[in-house]
C-alpha cells in the first residue's frame, strides 16, 4: 500500500433525543460508526469521486459515554491506499456538552478541551472500474 496525500474529512452534529437510545439519554455506541461511516464515503469521493464500499473495521474503541444534546466532531484519514483498497482512521469528539443544571433543560458548555469518545480503523474498497480521480 501507498501512502496517500492528506486527504481528511469532518462532520459536526448535534446528537438529538432521537438518538438516544438508553436510560439518561444515553447514546449507543453504533451511532459513532455510522458518523465513520459518512466520513468514509467523503473519504472516498475525495480520493476516488466514487462513495465505494466498507469492508470491515479492524479496530473500534468506545472511550467515553456521548448523550442526547452533545455535539460530535467524527474526523477521518486515509492512512495508506492500495490498488483498491483505502485504510482509513477515525476520530470522535465531543466538543460541547449537555449539562443538568436545574430549572436548564437546555443547558450545554463548551469543552476547553474535546473528549475523546470513539477510536476506529478500518478498510474501504473502490473497485478499479469506478475510480475516476487520478493519483
Amino acid at each position: 500500500m501507498t501512502t496517500p496525500t492528506e486527504i481528511s474529512s469532518l462532520i459536526r452534529l448535534r446528537m438529538s433525543a432521537h438518538d438516544a437510545h438508553y436510560g439518561g439519554g444515553l447514546v449507543d455506541g453504533a451511532k459513532m460508526l455510522h458518523l465513520f461511516g459518512d466520513v468514509a464515503t467523503e473519504l472516498l469521493i475525495r480520493s476516488d469521486g466514487d462513495e465505494g464500499l466498507f469492508v470491515a473495521y479492524d479496530n473500534i474503541e468506545f472511550l467515553a459515554p456521548v448523550f442526547a444534546g452533545d455535539y460530535i466532531e467524527a474526523t477521518g484519514r486515509i492512512v495508506s491506499m492500495g490498488k483498491t483498497s483505502r485504510k482509513m482512521e477515525f476520530v470522535a469528539r465531543k466538543v460541547i456538552a449537555s449539562v443538568a443544571v436545574p430549572g436548564q433543560p437546555s443547558a450545554a458548555d463548551v469543552l476547553a478541551e474535546p473528549v475523546v469518545v470513539c477510536k476506529a480503523s478500518g478498510t474501504c474498497v473502490v473497485p478499479a472500474a469506478f475510480q475516476r480521480v487520478a493519483r
